[in-house]
């Protein structure tokens, strides 16, 4: 299969966007994420969304969600190991996550955004936030739905 010279130049060395909160860091986006992070013989940029309350500076320490970043980044970055894709984590901060997600965008360069989408019990990014992304971000973008359970 032949692809159109527009599309080649962008299978090399691309950069996947996989940004996700704390309780919302799905199995099934992450292996999307990953899949094509590798097919492309990119890397992947998976970047943890920290909500700060409005009565403390957004850069304020917020202890509690240290050691939760660090567990969900090396878990993301074991996985990762296993697809030999490399990775450049981050944390961004924002008063909502629709706020973090434009400062997401504001300082990190990519060819797609992957994120889930929330569904029912399931955790993932809501439809306004998703919209806002539409809007906004530049390249591809992936949402991925969660299963229906039967």
């Amino acid at each position: 299969m032949s692809l159109p010279s527009a599309t080649v130049g962008t299978l090399s060395g691309g950069r996947t966007l996989f940004p996700y909160v704390a309780h919302g860091l799905t199995s099934n986006a992450l292996e999307v994420a990953l899949r094509l992070a590798r097919a492309e013989q990119g890397t992947l940029v998976p970047v943890l969304l920290l909500p700060v309350p409005l009565r403390l500076p957004l850069d304020a320490p917020l202890p509690s969600s240290a050691e939760t970043a660090v567990a969900l980044q090396e878990a993301i970055e074991e996985r990762a190991g296993e697809f030999e894709v490399p990775v450049e984590s981050r944390i961004e901060r924002g008063r909502t996550l629709t706020h973090a997600l434009e400062l997401m965008l504001a300082h990190e360069r990519s060819d797609r955004v992957v994120l889930a989408a929330a569904s029912g019990e399931a955790p993932g990014f809501a439809p306004g936030d998703i919209a806002w992304l539409l809007a906004h971000a530049p390249g591809e973008i992936i949402v991925l739905r969660p299963p229906r359970r039967s």
